[in-house]
């Protein structure tokens, strides 16, 4: 696989970063280099996105008659890699990441002709309904009932983990429409306005401080047929299709590595311990590793296929890379690394039950007060979009036919 620069990628490098010059403006820069998590501020994200889609590149990834772009594998990690140098805040991936996909893959004319349009303005944004309070990991085990009543679904239930959900005004759901002796079967995907009768938000304070993720609950909410995409019993089909983007659609290798860079520069003295130094080159080499595997997966969505188990590697992989460069930031940062700052920096979520101080004092550099919500954060990169336990499982399987 060649990844070298041809003159026509460095042209497009080059307006690329012309473009980010022109168009990212302090605070929305400011936004990016500031994001605790992988869920940027989300007044923000939308002003990027919709600079992003007057220049037609909100959603390079989807099929180029819906709007996506006729880029080469260099092209998409190029845009990436410079989004992310010049600290461009990442757009909430459920809508324009995930559910897109499903709609263009599987959805009726109708449906795609209704929500690709509005979710690339933003006028949709959505918010995904899959885990519930006793089904995780176990996706298939999902409870949530949708019994047929004419021509729609009356939808009980309830899902947790559902981010920006006081955001969205629509959610994706998987819900139970039958009982098989295979729990796979019966699950429909369906589509849901969030602004129905019956629908209740409640946020959930994270470890960081931050509602970023809510318990949704469901009483007899009235949904149209019409929402479903797919197949009603065969939601798991698209399901699996989709969590393939989820778990390996994004490209995360520039982001650490930039994270790598910096702290590098951030350290000081630390730098001057063989301990700190070493781990910190290790972490080095498995971005670059990712990078590689991140190029095939990529190369594998623009050419419209599905990922396969190469998502669950970088599932993995992504993650638990994460994971240790926090740990390295939160090491880096010093005493300063263990003050509660979130006024220094660019939440994805409110944050209720705290005042900072009226002058708007930070101890220290604002990295370093971004440095433990990070690391709160990411401990949960291993768990979500299936744990990384239930990863390993599927790449013996699938990989390894064990």
């Amino acid at each position: 696989m060649d990844i070298s620069l041809s003159p026509e990628d460095l042209a497009f490098q080059t307006e690329v970063r012309e473009f980010l010059d022109e168009h990212l403006t302090p605070d929305i820069r400011r936004a990016g280099k500031l994001m605790t998590s992988v869920y940027p501020d989300h007044e923000s994200s939308m002003k990027w996105q919709e600079i992003l889609r007057q220049k037609g590149w909100a959603a390079p990834t989807w099929p180029v008659k819906y709007g996506g772009c006729k880029w080469t594998l260099m092209q998409h990690y190029i845009f990436s890699k410079e989004c992310t140098l010049a600290g461009a805040p990442l757009l909430s991936p459920m809508g324009i990441g995930f559910v897109a996909h499903a709609i263009s893959a599987f959805g009726t004319e109708e449906q795609k002709g209704y929500f690709l349009p509005r979710i690339l303005t933003g006028e949709v944004f959505f918010c995904q309904g899959y885990s519930e309070p006793e089904s995780g990991s176990d996706l298939a085990s999902l409870s949530m009932a949708a019994v047929e009543d004419g021509d729609d679904l009356i939808c009980t239930g309830s899902k947790i983990w559902t981010t920006h959900a006081t955001e969205a005004n629509w959610i994706f759901c998987l819900v139970r429409t039958s009982r098989t002796s295979k729990k796979q079967q019966g699950i429909t995907f369906l589509l849901m306005d969030m602004t129905a009768p019956g629908i209740e938000i409640r946020p959930l304070v994270m470890s960081s401080g931050e509602e970023v993720q809510n318990q949704v609950f469901f009483d007899q909410v009235r949904v149209p047929k019409a929402n479903v995409i797919g197949q009603i019993d065969d939601g798991w089909t698209v399901a699996k299709y989709l969590l393939n983007f989820e778990r390996g659609g994004a490209a995360m290798a520039p982001m650490l590595q930039v994270w790598v860079n910096d702290i590098a520069e951030q350290a000081g003295s630390l730098m001057d311990s063989p301990g700190f130094r070493s781990r910190l080159a290790d972490a080095r080499i498995r971005t670059d590793v990712l990078e590689i595997v991140e190029f095939r997966t990529v190369s594998a969505i623009a050419q419209g296929k599905n990922p396969g188990p190469a998502a669950s590697m970088l599932k993995i992989l992504g993650t638990e890379l994460s994971q240790a460069i926090t740990e390295l930031a939160l090491e880096a940062a010093g005493p300063r690394g263990r003050l509660y700052q979130p006024h220094a920096t660019m939440p994805g979520g409110h944050v209720p039950h705290f005042t900072g101080p009226a002058d708007g004092y930070v101890s220290g550099e604002p990295w370093q007060a971004v440095a433990p919500l990070r690391y709160f954060n990411d401990r949960a990169g291993s768990i979500y979009a299936g744990s990384n336990e239930i990863q390993r499982n599927i790449l013996a399987k699938a990989a390894l036919g064990l």
